[in-house]
């Protein structure tokens, strides 16, 4: 029983998968911001290019 009791509080002391939680969710909201920036990027160019092809 000292095993496992010693064993859990060394789980709970490990902040080594914390860590690689904050990682992933630093990566997730780097994606995010990422992708929501091309979006709109795009959007503008195309409208950027109808303009330009209708006055064409």
């Amino acid at each position: 029983m000292k095993k496992f009791i010693a064993g859990t509080q060394r789980f709970v002391r490990d902040e080594d998968g914390a860590t690689m939680v904050e990682y992933g969710l630093m990566v997730a909201l780097i994606a995010i911001v990422c992708i929501a920036t091309i979006t709109t990027i795009g959007t503008r160019l195309n409208n950027v290019f109808s303009d330009i092809a209708s006055s064409l």
